[in-house]
């Protein structure tokens, strides 16, 4: 069982974390995939930062399973 985080009092899930965190992830490869400018080989922007969130999310939680077993 992975059980919740303790902050201060306030039990949180690891997902919730993990998501917080990916989103942080992908928010800086967003910002350095636009500076090199490989958002214009890209057919729609949005779908394609979804996809790099959940990817990012994915890792997170299968390093978070390795890690916690």
């Amino acid at each position: 069982m992975i059980g919740e985080i303790d902050v201060y009092g306030l039990f949180l899930p690891p997902l919730l974390i993990m998501a917080v965190v990916a989103w942080a992830v992908s928010a800086l490869l967003r910002r350095g995939l636009r500076a090199i400018g490989a958002y214009g080989w890209v057919w729609h922007a949005p779908l394609f930062d979804f996809a790099l969130y959940v990817l990012v999310l994915s890792g997170l939680a299968g390093l978070w399973s390795v890690w916690s077993a």
